[in-house]
């Protein structure tokens, strides 16, 4: 086109969509690594969105750490005394051509759409944002895109982590609405919270742990970090190797809904007696961890009303549950 080349100032912000209202301190980390590599990748100044950004307007606290963060990076890890820390990397040089590649399609593909303005008026533009999405929201409801503090490793005790003091925001009208990756989850545990400030306690759920600890302890351990992530809290029963002792201790444990926790090879000779024997001790609901296969029709029939499973949606798995529990959006 005749333009002199000449270099382009860049200045980069972290990303609003990746911020979380539980565990803010888990934010703290993902600025730091966003402002790391802006600084590495050629930025020449960045902003931080303080850590608790998602929170409403941020402290003094949250708007100094965003100032110091990139403070520690410049003057103690000495990030502006290389130039270019990534040049001659094939890593990194490949993937900068890939996407540099992958952003001259776009462009093209809008000027042959009659460019931005009408591309949008036309929706192509939103209907390409909208698939890739969708896509993204997949990968967060079945936890591929584990978001740490919030679908993976959630904190039901974490402080401040009751209802938050925000006045809720009603849906842009735009064809490109801001969005954060975690607000799925984060509204389980909003209604969970809400269920707990009404009743004095947290809905839980009792784990009917089948056989030795380390028979049911990986699967318990992974059911008890989803349900946490919906808010849930669990019940942990011992390892139980007879469906009448699981049931007398479910009874006892003021749970109403219980999940039977452990290997396949147990389930095959213990399950549907498990399950039969929950129901038969006041269970309303009973939920299984893994997927069935074979004995799905099987388990139905004794009294499995649910299967846990990674791959599955945890956003809507975990709304059946609440359901079950009697916690609904109010």
């Amino acid at each position: 086109s005749g333009v002199a080349a000449r270099p382009m100032p860049i200045h980069g912000e972290t990303a609003w969509r990746m911020l979380t209202q539980r565990d803010t301190a888990v934010n703290l980390l993902r600025s730091t690594m966003a402002a790391f590599v802006a600084g590495v990748g050629g930025a020449d100044s960045v902003t931080l969105l303080p850590h608790t950004s998602a929170l409403g307007l941020p402290d003094a606290l949250g708007r100094r750490i965003a100032r110091n963060s990139q403070l520690v990076l410049q003057d103690e890890a000495h990030l502006w005394r290389v130039a270019d820390p990534a040049a001659g990397a094939g890593a990194f040089e490949a993937l900068t051509e890939a996407l540099c590649e992958a952003a001259w399609r776009q462009f093209q593909e809008i000027e042959r759409e009659g460019g931005l303005p009408q591309s949008l008026s036309d929706n192509h533009f939103s209907q390409r944002i909208a698939i890739t999405a969708a896509t993204r929201r997949k990968e967060i409801a079945t936890r591929r895109a584990p978001i740490t503090g919030t679908s993976e490793f959630p904190n039901l005790v974490e402080s401040g982590g009751g209802l938050l003091d925000v006045a809720p925001q009603a849906a842009a009208a735009t064809v490109l609405p801001s969005v954060r990756f975690a607000a799925p989850f984060e509204a389980l545990r909003d209604v969970a919270d809400a269920a707990t400030a009404a009743h004095g306690t947290r809905p839980r759920v009792f784990l009917a742990n089948l056989g030795t600890l380390v028979e049911f302890a990986s699967r318990a351990t992974w059911t008890g970090n989803l349900l946490a992530a919906g808010g849930i809290g669990v019940i942990a029963g011992e390892g139980f190797t007879a469906s009448g002792h699981a049931a007398a201790v479910f009874a006892d444990s003021g749970a109403a809904v219980a999940c039977i926790c452990g290997t396949d090879e147990t389930y095959g000779h213990l399950a549907e007696a498990t399950a039969m024997a929950l129901k038969s001790a006041g269970a309303t609901h009973v939920l299984l961890a893994g997927n069935p296969g074979a004995l799905d029709a099987a388990l139905r029939a004794a009294g499995v009303d649910q299967f846990l499973f990674a791959g599955q949606d945890m956003v809507q798995a975990l709304g059946q549950l609440q359901a079950a529990l009697g916690i609904t959006p109010a």
